[in-house]
């Protein structure tokens, strides 16, 4: 039998977690990295997670700075705090389509109340169905399932008590992090990608001078990061040179004009064939890897959905401890009923009682699988853009079936896999959450009302940035191409139009299946296929720093609390920050662009410059002991 774990803080002992303190902190927390990671989604398409550096900046600020020693304080901040980023990637997956369309003149412009109530049932009900599962997946797997982003975050607070700080990595990599983005983006003085044309297989190899993706790779380590990088050559060093080669003068559809004019074009080239035929390609992959991750969780669902209803029928006896407890169903069984009725009668919403029931369908399912999945591979990795897809070729269907077809059943399309990603993302974020407190020996009752603190928080904020971020430059702009939520709008118009490329689709899906018969990651293959390859190079060179650190320094990959991963979450949190004020600056017609650029020379420069800082903040962590 195996032994009861004994957290941090014993079960019999009370200390401070729900403060004036730790909600303050943990709102605003929420609030900037809601943002900072709602940036960073728009511009490539994947966010990480904030738990680490949210506790991190808690412990900083709660122990150094007021004097405060209560862990299950600090705790709370960054469960409040990591709130954020989880809905803020649920909304910038599939939200801005609405904007898109509403550009092209098919719909009207989305309110902000309508992406507010959208993303507040989304956080709402990936809390309610996470809470009937936590006794399941976290107490009953604890040794199983590792929940990585939720034990470092653990760590991290444990060092804390012992008397260490982190925070300074984080800050300087957020110092870092933001003038590099100025220089870039606010500047113009420094080229953004560099390009090495590679004419004799009609392609390009290019990267990104931005320190997120440098962070992105480092965190996610050399496989994933090799894995995307994979389905990066896959697609612009095979897909693309077979389609120029073999395609000549056929005009294929979607493509309007020949391969050979789409390549030869200044303003195309391998890019334009990317655009043109390989995100489809790499769509029907990432749909099919979210499908296979379905399937494959399946006796995870049903068992998880057994033990849920035995627990809702009384067939569990609840116990007095106070880290057992948690928010009881006679208030989460309310609030889901409550979220299902906003859904169908609010006007804002336009979804009717066939798709609230959907939500409820899928959203339990994908609450399940989301909170398996991270605590397999974290909550950087959770594949939330693929559950969504999955429900959007599931919804679309059904709603075209039952004839809400047109800019009504296109929006209604739209919202369901919104809430539905959201879902995902936030019983994901959740579920890491959930982990750091049960070692810490936190009350679950506690940390769920902290997570509807910060839901609510950021679901106030989330509309205001989206309009924001959309004045100032446009949704499928150069700088916020909003790649996830392009993909959602072209699956929604080619299934209601019937005009999807199908022979594409399913292109993807064999890759994907391929991939699966090799025993090969489904999903970060899929995501590289489906991204430009400039991010996944990037990506790749901070998992390759990530590979050699941890070589060097004799440090797991698992280790998520040494100095670089920390660095590395200050450039992801600094640039989305640079980002937000950017944009503002844009909003209002602040131009601060110098009247000089050092081009691409500048951008290897600058990318050397911060792989250096990178390899620096590895090398000069502690080695995490034993």
């Amino acid at each position: 039998m195996q032994e009861e774990f004994k957290p941090y803080i014993p079960a019999d002992e009370v200390h401070k977690e729900i403060t004036v303190v730790s909600v303050i902190m943990g709102v605003i927390l929420a609030i900037i990295f809601g943002a900072a990671n709602a940036y960073l989604g728009l511009r490539v398409g994947m966010t990480v997670s904030a738990s680490i550096p949210a506790a991190v900046l808690s412990m900083g600020v709660i122990r150094v700075i007021l004097r405060r020693d209560s862990i299950l304080e600090n705790n709370m901040v960054q469960t409040i705090g990591s709130a954020g980023e989880s809905l803020a990637a649920g909304a910038i997956f599939t939200m801005p389509a609405l904007f898109l369309w509403a550009e092209e003149g098919k719909t009207d412009v989305p309110s902000m109340l309508t992406i507010t109530l959208v993303a507040l049932i989304g956080g709402l009900l990936g809390i309610c169905f996470m809470i009937p599962l936590r006794s399941a997946l976290i107490v009953k797997e604890h040794g199983v399932l590792p929940y990585p982003e939720g034990t470092a975050c653990a760590d991290v607070l444990l060092a804390g008590e012992e008397g260490g700080s982190s925070a300074k990595a984080v800050f300087s990599g957020l110092g870092f992090s933001a003038l590099f983005k100025l220089l870039v983006d606010g500047f113009k003085c420094v080229g953004g990608v560099v390009t090495i044309p590679v004419k004799a297989m009609y392609t390009e190899l290019s990267a990104e001078v931005y320190p997120a993706l440098l962070g992105v790779g480092y965190i996610c380590g050399p496989k994933i990061a090799s894995f995307m990088f994979a389905g990066g050559i896959l697609g612009w060093f095979v897909l693309i040179p077979a389609i120029v080669t073999f395609g000549g003068d056929s005009i294929l559809y979607p493509g309007t004009d020949t391969i050979a004019n789409l390549y030869a074009d200044p303003e195309g080239g391998a890019s334009a064939i990317w655009s043109s035929y390989i995100r489809y390609i790499g769509a029907g992959a990432v749909a099919t890897g979210g499908i296979i991750s379905l399937i494959k969780s399946l006796p995870t669902i049903v068992t998880t959905f057994r033990d849920s209803m035995r627990d809702l029928k009384g067939g569990a006896v609840a116990s007095n401890k106070r880290t057992d407890q948690d928010l009881s169903m006679k208030v989460v069984i309310p609030m889901v009923v409550v979220c299902i009725l906003a859904i169908w009668l609010f006007p804002d919403i336009p979804v009717s009682l066939l798709g609230a029931i959907l939500i409820v369908i899928f959203g339990f399912f994908f609450a399940t699988v989301s909170s398996r999945m991270v605590g397999l591979v974290g909550s950087s990795n959770n594949p939330v853009s693929g559950m969504a897809i999955a429900t959007l070729l599931i919804s679309t269907f059904l709603l075209k079936i039952t004839g809400d077809t047109g800019a009504h059943g296109m929006i209604g399309a739209i919202c369901i896999g919104s809430i539905i990603c959201i879902v995902a993302g936030m019983a994901g974020d959740m579920s890491q959450d959930l982990k750091t407190g049960y070692i810490v020996g936190a009350t679950p009752k506690k940390q769920q009302i902290g997570e509807i603190i910060g839901s609510v928080a950021s679901a106030l904020a989330i509309g205001g940035v989206l309009v924001l971020l959309n004045t100032a430059w446009g949704f499928g702009s150069t700088e916020l191409p909003a790649p996830q939520a392009a993909l959602m709008k072209m699956i929604v118009e080619g299934i209601m139009d019937g005009n999807l490329p199908w022979t594409f689709v399913f292109i993807g899906v064999a890759i994907a299946i391929t991939l699966e018969i090799l025993q090969i990651p489904v999903l970060p293959v899929a995501i590289g296929l489906y991204l430009p390859l400039e991010l996944s190079s990037t990506i790749m060179i901070g998992g390759a720093i990530r590979w050699f650190i941890d070589k060097k320094r004799n440090i797991s990959e698992n280790d998520e609390t040494n100095g670089g991963v920390l660095f590395s979450s200050g450039l992801i949190a600094g640039e989305g920050l640079v980002g937000i004020i950017l944009a503002i600056f844009a909003a209002v017609g602040l131009d601060i662009k110098l009247p000089f650029t050092t081009g691409q020379f500048g951008g290897v420069v600058l990318l050397v410059l911060m792989a250096a800082l990178l390899i620096a903040a590895g090398l000069g962590s502690k080695k995490k002991e034993a």
